[in-house]
């Protein structure tokens, strides 16, 4: 089957098998069936998403040497690269979480380091929850958790949770990856919406293992989905395998679009306009600590503002009110 075959017959509902996706993948960057890649994808999403550009926005509470030590991460314990270390007060939490939601955030995100303490999340949560309009998702993006957990993070009023089976798990990280298996299956016994990303995505990565976690990411019926590539912070062991081009991440955007067909959005990060062609619907603003950055506040160095979010969205075309 041709490209130009195999993207009609996506574009009609037919589900991608892991052979075809690896080929999408596969299609040089030089050549049109390249444009006609991006095109179904672009397509989709204006017509799927009824032309509606998402912003989310997360907080990120702690600065800390983090002991699952990921190999990519400026907070890895055996790596730290922040130039400080603490946690933010629950007055400064509400602060910056007033300032988002003014501006119009469809999904609010707290974040914190594996190791912070999953009761102290939860009395944050607790506070914050109370100051975030009913409309706005609330997501937790925290370590490893049982089922237990998880019905107490949706008692407290979480929707939903960011977790996902990272590139090279166990390798690349710390972690078992059936531990990570086990907190995905506790995240939707316990009816959370799971939010799902290939990440970090490296120049050393496989087209196959893109397509594992593609697959998985359908598996688990995700409605929001993202790609992400690895920033190389330099310090961290991974800094010298260097990073992919926004043209590969747009590839990877368009067919992870296509493989998943997530129902309510597609992300890819970080942020590059050229992904806007390809599916992508769905920006972070980000504020805090963060993983790709030695800025213990990131809206100061690379994190986006939700300003900045919704006039690259407008840029490509989509509406955000």
């Amino acid at each position: 089957m041709s490209i130009s075959d195999l993207l009609a017959s996506i574009k009609s509902g037919e589900i991608v098998n892991k052979d075809d996706a690896i080929s999408l993948l596969n299609i040089d960057c030089r050549h049109d069936d390249f444009y006609k890649l991006l095109s179904t994808a672009n397509y989709l999403s204006r017509t799927e998403y009824n032309n509606q550009g998402l912003i989310f926005a997360q907080i990120g509470i702690n600065a800390e040497p983090c002991s699952i030590n990921c190999r990519f991460c400026s907070m890895g314990q055996g790596h730290y690269t922040l130039p400080v270390t603490g946690r933010k007060k629950i007055d400064e939490i509400l602060s910056e979480l007033e300032l988002l939601v003014a501006n119009n955030i469809h999904d609010f995100f707290l974040m914190t380091t594996a190791d912070y303490p999953v009761n102290a999340f939860m009395d944050i949560a607790k506070t914050v929850r109370k100051n975030l309009p009913d409309h706005i998702r609330f997501v937790a993006n925290i370590g490893d958790f049982n089922y237990e957990t998880a019905k107490k993070l949706k008692e407290i009023g979480f929707t939903g949770a960011y977790h996902i089976h990272r590139l090279r798990e166990g390798i690349d990280t710390t972690i078992r990856p059936e531990i990570r298996i086990n907190t995905l299956n506790a995240i939707r016994d316990a009816g959370l919406e799971l939010y799902y990303c290939v990440e970090p995505i490296g120049p050393e990565h496989s087209y196959e293992e893109l397509v594992t976690e593609m697959i998985r990411a359908r598996d688990y019926h995700v409605k929001v989905m993202a790609v992400m590539r690895r920033i190389p912070v330099k310090g961290t062991p991974l800094y010298d395998k260097g990073q992919i081009t926004a043209i590969e991440l747009s590839k990877i955007a368009a067919v992870a679009r296509l493989v998943t067909r997530p129902k309510r959005a597609m992300n890819a990060h970080e942020v590059t306009q050229m992904t806007l062609l390809a599916g992508v619907n769905q920006l972070y603003a980000e504020y805090g600590a963060n993983p790709r950055d030695t800025a213990s506040q990131t809206e100061k160095n690379r994190g986006f503002s939700v300003q900045q979010a919704q006039n690259m969205l407008w840029e490509a075309g989509y509406v955000t009110t």
